[in-house]
């Protein structure tokens, strides 16, 4: 007969909230998923931003915003955590760079997708966190300016002007990749 081990983690000892972390684990998951892969491109990223968020929630008490707006704090999280792995990549790739400057690249080893994906990622990590924020709830998760505004505790007028500058400088942006 085998004998299961039990892995203890540190964290929420009352039994209400562990089971309010499993609720928000379950309910919050996939959107945490979502803005993780929209901002890095890379599902491993992804699954490591989502598994991050909650290790530190778990190590930690749950904080004010978590409570009050639980949807808005773990999608700010995610987008956070989700740009400094696209600039702690971005720093990496330089400095793999450097070693293989005196190897050509494959002629049409990255397809049209991809580098838009690449070129499209390193113009967020260019930008703010909250401004990032906005963007992949507008254009990821399809929300109003409405919805932002309400889970982000603004008026729908200052996430319109926001999302109008936004994009001008996304284009400004990504004409200097170019």
């Amino acid at each position: 007969m085998s004998q299961m081990s039990i892995v203890t983690v540190p964290g929420p000892t009352h039994k209400s909230t562990q089971l309010d972390f499993e609720e928000i684990f379950r309910e919050h998951s996939p959107m945490i998923y979502r803005a993780a892969y929209a901002v890095t491109g890379n599902r491993q990223d992804a699954d490591d931003v989502l598994q991050t968020v909650f290790l530190k929630l778990i190590r930690r008490e749950y904080p004010p915003d978590l409570k009050t707006n639980p949807r808005a704090y773990l999608h700010r999280a995610a987008v956070n955590m989700s740009l400094d792995v696209l600039r702690n990549r971005r720093r990496h790739t330089v400095m793999q760079d450097f070693e293989h400057l005196e190897v050509p690249a494959p002629h049409g080893a990255f397809p049209v997708e991809h580098e838009f994906q690449s070129r499209l990622n390193a113009v967020l990590a260019r930008l703010e966190p909250e401004a990032a924020h906005i963007l992949v709830l507008r254009y990821v998760h399809d929300y109003s300016d409405v919805e932002i505004s309400k889970m982000l505790g603004t008026s729908r007028g200052a996430i319109a002007l926001r999302l109008f500058r936004l994009r001008a400088r996304l284009k400004k942006l990504f004409r200097g990749q170019t």
